[in-house]
């Protein structure tokens, strides 16, 4: 079948190099930002006198029909017209003639997935934005429910010092809050209208891109370089860059449900919804979604990798490698979407078990670094203090007991120092209350941190 585009040429490709050459089989997708840029290009091309307004009504009443059988499921794709702007094209002018045929007058198909891209891009931020926000608030929801049990910190993953299960899952507020700070300033960027770059060169058409980029709602205005707006993948790469930082994010948290959730920590328990059993072992209950989420990150990582190598040595202006954006691109935003949605379930309905993580709070001696502390307010260098408060762990190595079971006279062999009071700084309770600086873990710096994450939220939502 002739091309639309086949004027130059003796003969049809052949079915391989269709195949090959062919995006339609993932750029399908992109129809109702193709079928937006050609509305608002249409209009324009009408307010500058280049169609006549009946060409327009017809374009615009031609697109109407087209959009319907798309959302309907009854258009007619055909591969060999290569990509969803072509299909498009082509259905229009079986619709309505000659007049389909006059739509694509000072426009290229290069300004053309340039736009269709930026106007996906925007809209693809806004849903992870908003996926962000439901996370956020799943996150905020537990750490208010949870205020007050405690569980031990860890570093090296070795038990640390306690801190509130609040203070935990604030940390990962806080990551995503980054996160949709990123995404706003990245939407900006996308933000900008391609249309009227044409091919590469802008076009001999008296058109006005700034009229196009209004209707399509760019609130950044139009690309001020024509070979830019047709080779920029910068916003494509920053949202994916974003995107694979959020999943960084959502890996660590997942990691850690998939730790916590076994018998060794046995610190929360997943709903059976984000559980899986085994073939073979009956008892088993597996934290699969997290697992998954946890992988999942590694693909995102390799779409980012492979379109900065796609991009890195492209010359100006177009050139068809850009067209190996599109399944990166989407497969990105699927996976993203897909693993914000699994995480708010799962986090949403997890069981916390507050007496096993009080118990581990209270074995492993951590202890230490507060009777350090101590003794270093008492007048004690803190090097020395340091010192003081390792012997009194091996003591208790070595004598099979735990720090706050120690009596006065038993810490009074390692520094005259210490007295009844010593003790109580020992327990969990108080050396969580002891740690009042900013960001710290005691309850009023935690509830703190509560309020702001509710103003966050809040802005935002504005």
């Amino acid at each position: 079948m002739t091309k639309l585009w086949g004027g130059r040429f003796s003969a049809a490709g052949g079915t391989k190099a269709v195949k090959f050459t062919a995006s339609l089989p993932f750029d399908q997708r992109l129809w109702r930002e193709d079928i937006a840029g050609s509305r608002a290009h249409a209009a324009m091309l009408v307010e500058q006198g280049i169609l006549t307004p009946e060409d327009g009504a017809a374009i615009a009443h031609g697109l109407d029909q087209v959009a319907a059988e798309l959302e309907g499921d009854t258009f007619p794709f055909r591969i060999e017209d290569e990509d969803i702007h072509m299909n498009i094209e082509r259905r229009l002018v079986e619709l309505i003639g000659p007049a389909g045929g006059r739509l694509h007058t000072g426009r290229s198909r290069n300004d053309q997935v340039a736009v269709d891209t930026h106007l996906y891009v925007r809209r693809e931020i806004d849903a992870a934005l908003a996926g962000l926000n439901r996370l956020q608030e799943v996150l905020l929801a537990r750490a208010e429910e949870y205020q007050g049990v405690i569980l031990p910190g860890y570093t090296h993953m070795q038990r640390a010092q306690p801190v509130l299960l609040s203070q935990h899952l604030l940390a990962y507020f806080w990551m995503l809050e980054r996160d949709a700070a990123r995404l706003e300033d990245c939407r900006r960027r996308a933000d900008v209208s391609p249309l009227g770059a044409a091919a590469l060169a802008g076009t001999s058409f008296p058109i006005d891109p700034a009229a196009s980029a209004a209707k399509l709602g760019f609130s950044g205005g139009v690309y001020q370089n024509s070979m830019d707006a047709v080779s920029d993948r910068d916003y494509v790469l920053e949202y994916m860059s974003a995107a694979a930082l959020i999943m960084t994010h959502l890996s660590r948290l997942a990691g850690e449900m998939v730790l916590w959730s076994t018998q060794e920590f046995a610190f929360v328990e997943m709903d059976d919804a984000y559980a899986t059993g085994s073939s073979i072992m009956p008892q088993k209950k597996n934290p699969d979604t997290m697992e998954l989420v946890r992988g999942k990150a590694g693909r995102v990582y390799g779409n980012l990798l492979a379109l900065f190598a796609t991009v890195k040595g492209m010359p100006l202006a177009y050139n068809s490698d850009f067209q190996e954006d599109k399944e990166a691109l989407f497969d990105t935003v699927d996976t993203l979407l897909a693993c914000l949605e699994v995480m708010a379930g799962a986090l949403a309905t997890v069981k916390a078990r507050p007496e096993r993580m009080l118990a581990a709070a209270t074995e492993g001696y951590l202890g230490a670094t507060d009777l350090a502390d101590y003794l270093a307010r008492r007048g004690l260098p803190f090097r020395e203090a340091h010192g003081v408060a390792g012997r009194a762990v091996r003591y208790c190595i070595e004598q099979g007991k735990n720090l706050a079971d120690l009596s006065v006279a038993e810490l009074g062999q390692f520094s005259p120092l210490a007295d009844e009071s010593a003790l109580t700084c020992l327990q969990p309770r108080a050396m969580v209350e002891a740690r009042r600086s900013s960001g710290g873990t005691a309850p009023p710096e935690v509830e703190r941190q509560i309020a702001e994450a509710r103003r966050r939220l809040a802005a935002r939502s504005r």
